[in-house]
């Protein structure tokens, strides 16, 4: 049979990911030479695809005053930062080590809002010294230290609180944070005391309220419930004569993983600016802190089989691909999309493909039909978010290389680990 009469299916991240002579290409590279030249479990990257996907916001934003700060935790690889850099936007981060890694790749520490509901002091001090736009604190506990931490050094932190309005995202509970069971945050119903003590410490100078609800939200009505007890909470402190500069609408717009419709950028901010101006606060800077959304559908894991393995009751296609690499199915039993690089014109079957770590929780995908041969390629898509930056040794295993495409063009952004690297800073007792 000739490629021409095999059924090519359209890729979550076309058009950036998409099918040519028979194969599988990111932007205009195939997935076959790379793996060639660079091996597998192999993370790739579509440069043109993290521009559009920040595009969409900055479209939807038009002449509002509003600022992007790209939620790192989903993908912190420095080229992946300097990208979003260099477009214009801020970062949420949640660590000093994600921090450093701003200051690394070029970004602007007067964009960042420092999130997290453990910060040490060191951290605050690291803040601090960098100058970050804003903290965003998530507990009375952290705020007094935040305040002592600041007036030692002679500086006033910048704070937001952050609230919990007790919204269910509608989302998977381990993405799920805007509940009052969920560690996150302050409750609203609180908040109107906290920010009176936090407007009196010394070294607090509050400048802003935040919430973030969860992840991988696809409808409309939970970030609006959010922002209607967020405007409610405004128009209490401005009763009580706390002034704030900006609202932070948090991130959790969610993507296209099986057959979701999410939404588009534009129908969720102009729904958002709708409300906010209705309720007279058109004039504060506003805060979006997307992750997933930004890079989520810009990145895929190849993968190849080494074995099929066939038994009563299921088929496997065991590859060297594992949950070290992609926890998401393991952790969330997320659904990712798993494509041929190379269709075959052949009988398909059912297969759960799975990895080689010795945990029978070690699966990427189950029950997808597709045509196999042991040596096959295969994509698991949507990996650009929570992929790689989630990756482990576990089991001794070295982390897969990281491959950023740019048109014709692709550059490892991040080699392939080797064992005596993993072992490199041990020692043995004498």
């Amino acid at each position: 049979m000739t490629s021409a009469s095999i059924v090519f299916p359209t890729p979550v991240g076309a058009p950036h990911f998409s099918y040519r002579n028979g194969s599988l290409y990111a932007e205009g590279v195939a997935l076959t030479g790379l793996v060639e030249q660079l091996g597998s479990p192999l993370y790739v990257y579509s440069r043109a695809a993290l521009r559009a996907a920040y595009e969409a916001y900055r479209s939807a934003i038009g002449e509002r005053n509003v600022l992007v700060c790209y939620g790192m935790k989903a993908n912190s690889n420095l080229a992946v930062l300097k990208e979003f850099a260099r477009l214009g936007a801020g970062f949420d981060i949640v660590s000093a080590g994600e921090l450093r890694r701003v200051l690394a790749a070029g970004g602007d520490p007067a964009k960042v809002v420092f999130s997290g509901v453990g910060k040490t002091a060191a951290e605050m001090r690291a803040g601090l010294e960098a100058g970050v736009m804003c903290f965003n604190v998530e507990s009375l506990p952290e705020l007094l230290r935040l305040s002592e931490v600041a007036h030692e050094m002679g500086k006033r932190a910048p704070v937001s609180l952050r609230v919990n309005p007790d919204v269910d995202p509608g989302t998977h509970p381990y993405i799920s944070t805007g509940l009052k069971e969920n560690k996150f945050g302050i409750a609203i119903d609180q908040a109107v005391a906290a920010y009176r003590t936090a407007a009196a410490l010394p070294g607090i100078q509050v400048v802003g309220v935040d919430y973030h609800i969860g992840s991988q939200i696809t409808e409309l009505s939970p970030f609006l419930d959010a922002l209607d007890k967020l405007l409610d909470l405004a128009d209490s402190l401005k009763a009580a004569n706390i002034h704030l500069e900006h609202l932070d609408l948090g991130g959790g717009l969610g993507i296209r993983y099986d057959n979701e419709t999410p939404l588009p950028a534009s129908t969720l901010i102009d729904a958002l600016f709708e409300r906010i101006e209705a309720r007279g606060y058109g004039d504060r800077k506003v805060v979006f802190e997307p992750g997933r959304s930004l890079a989520g559908n810009a990145g895929i894991l190849v993968t190849r089989v080494e074995y099929l393995k066939t038994t009563e009751v299921k088929n496997f296609a065991i590859v060297d691909a594992a949950m070290n690499d992609l926890i998401r199915p393991t952790l969330y039993d997320a659904y990712h999309g798993v494509l041929a690089v190379t269709p075959r014109d052949e009988a398909s079957r059912k297969w759960d493909v799975v990895g080689p770590i010795c945990e029978s929780g070690d699966w990427l995908a189950r029950d997808r039909r597709i045509a196999l041969r042991e040596g096959d390629l295969l994509a698991l898509e949507s990996a650009g978010a929570y992929g790689m930056v989630m990756a482990s040794n576990y089991n001794t295993r070295p982390r897969a290389a990281e491959v950023m495409v740019d048109g014709d063009q692709a550059y490892v952004i991040r080699p392939r680990e080797t064992v005596d690297q993993l072992f490199a800073s041990e020692s043995v007792l004498p």
